[in-house]
């Protein structure tokens, strides 16, 4: 289900449930919301506030950080990319191949991680000719034949660099854990739902209240959009940025 998708659901259910508050106050009788009887009433929606802002707050923080650490790990990515390089120049001529290869992999994984058509579907970095390219490189490194010691620990440490490389790349292909589950997610609208029937059960029907409550509505519902958005760094709106690798792009074959 879309990030956006989502959000719309938050937004309309939250609504739903002040618009059910208001009904529900019309129908009860004046004694059952008499002072007494109002303050239980807010103490109880009041520990489901709580627990509401607790976990919205709590979800926004691992999905920003689960955020950074992918933009972190193509910063690393681009770093090895960059040594690699410098590494195979240092190496001579006979590696002009490897860094070839090289700067192919990197295009390679800019158009498939960020197509230039948003329309395209978005490949992840276990793409199959990502993998391809990087078992190329690879084996360009390994089949250099040293010709001294200084040739010899260069190989050595590309081919080390590579390893790490791959490391990397088999980190940001892993598939992280959704952050709201479906269940979870159930849970959680109910809560907002019902909390919204609390402020329409408590407050009088009239053009402020209804603005004030739209407004609270659509802010839960824009930070569950940047929730469900920020999980999918390739495939919602706010994705992961391309600037590291297109740098490491530019300073190829210097």
């Amino acid at each position: 289900m879309g990030s956006l998708l989502i959000a719309a659901l938050v937004l309309g259910c939250t609504l739903l449930g002040a618009g059910a508050g208001f009904s529900i106050r019309r129908l009860l009788p004046e004694t059952h919301l008499s002072g007494e009887s109002r303050e239980v009433i807010k103490q109880g929606f009041g520990l489901i506030a709580t627990m509401v802002a607790l976990v919205l707050g709590l979800l926004v923080a691992s999905a920003k950080s689960a955020f950074d650490a992918q933009n972190t790990g193509f910063g690393q990515l681009s770093t090895s990319i960059i040594l690699l390089d410098r590494s195979l120049a240092q190496y001579g001529p006979e590696a002009k191949s490897a860094r070839d290869r090289l700067r192919g992999t990197v295009v390679s994984t800019i158009d498939l991680l960020w197509p230039a058509r948003r329309s395209q579907p978005v490949l992840g970095m276990d793409a199959r000719g990502i993998t391809a390219n990087g078992g190329s490189l690879f084996e360009a490194i390994r089949d250099l034949s040293p010709k001294n010691d200084s040739q010899r620990a260069i190989q050595t440490q590309a081919l080390q660099t590579g390893a790490d490389l791959t490391k990397i790349r088999w980190t940001l292909s892993q598939p992280a854990a959704p952050l709201l589950p479906a269940p979870f997610l159930v849970v959680l609208v109910c809560w907002l739902a019902v909390l919204f029937a609390s402020f329409g059960l408590l407050t009088p029907r009239n053009p402020t209240v209804v603005v004030t409550l739209f407004i609270c509505a659509l802010s839960l519902a824009g930070a569950m959009f940047l929730i469900i958005d920020l999980g999918e760094p390739f495939g919602g709106l706010i994705r992961v940025s391309d600037d590291s690798l297109r740098y490491a792009l530019s300073q190829l074959g210097q």
